[in-house]
């Protein structure tokens, strides 16, 4: 394709495409690892911002206030060339990307599971200590599965900025999609072909991202409204069926 003097090879894409999803492979790995972390603190944080001893909400609290302002770039930077003098360890860029997304997205998350635990009424807490049950058991079986049908929207939306800023870890070596594409573009200078393709990537995968995390979320509803839950829910139909026609 040749407009205005420039010739843009559109087939780098398709030549390349091997290569493009090996880095978004990298970037969705580095961001899944670094989600199953963050929920866990996040989790932790919350319930310490929402403690009763005030020393430990002050610390939650300041933790998150630090870490919603610091970018994703200083982040990784950060751990990557910081921690390793301040601790005397090299990181790896994998293990660096993955702390620095932690310690960011943490402090999202514990908001986010903060409001869905004050969502839940008060008096199903109550209730369930009028039936004799333990605050543990409480927590994990009446608010936690509600909280997180409540949270489960935006942890959707967090994850979808979580594989944005990978594309940050460049700079420090991550193999992600926008390394791969800067270093194909250095061969072939190609930047708006190239960087398209990267932008198409990012696109498709939060449309996935969004679409999985809205089937979650309808699994999660009460009734339960998505496509697994009508087939579990006609499964166990079926079953009692041919239970009652067998006795029967």
């Amino acid at each position: 394709m040749n407009l205005n003097g420039v010739n843009f090879r559109w087939s780098l894409i398709w030549e390349n495409r091997a290569i493009l999803l090996k880095g978004l492979a990298t970037a969705i790995q580095v961001s899944i690892t670094s989600l199953v972390i963050s929920l866990v603190i996040g989790l932790i944080l919350a319930l310490a911002r929402m403690s009763s001893k005030r020393a430990v909400a002050i610390i939650a609290s300041s933790y998150v206030s630090v870490f919603r302002g610091i970018p994703a770039l200083v982040s990784v930077i950060w751990v990557y060339f910081g921690w390793s003098l301040l601790f005397g360890h090299n990181f790896t860029v994998y293990q660096a990307g993955v702390i620095a997304l932690t310690l960011l997205y943490s402090a999202f998350f514990c908001e986010i599971y903060r409001a869905a635990l004050m969502a839940v009424a008060k008096g199903q807490r109550e209730a369930g200590l009028a039936l004799g049950m333990t605050r543990i058991r409480i927590f994990v079986s009446i608010i936690m599965p509600q909280a997180t049908k409540i949270a489960i929207p935006n942890i959707g939306s967090m994850y979808i900025g979580m594989v944005k800023d990978t594309s940050t870890f460049a700079v420090i070596g991550l193999v992600e999609v926008v390394r791969v594409t800067q270093n194909l573009n250095s061969v072939n200078f190609q930047p708006f072909v190239l960087y398209t393709a990267a932008a198409v990537l990012y696109v498709v995968l939060a449309f996935i991202v969004d679409f999985i995390f809205r089937a979650i979320e309808k699994n999660l509803s009460t009734p339960p409204s998505g496509r697994l839950s009508n087939v579990l829910t006609r499964r166990r139909r079926e079953r009692i069926e041919a239970l009652i026609n067998k006795t029967g």
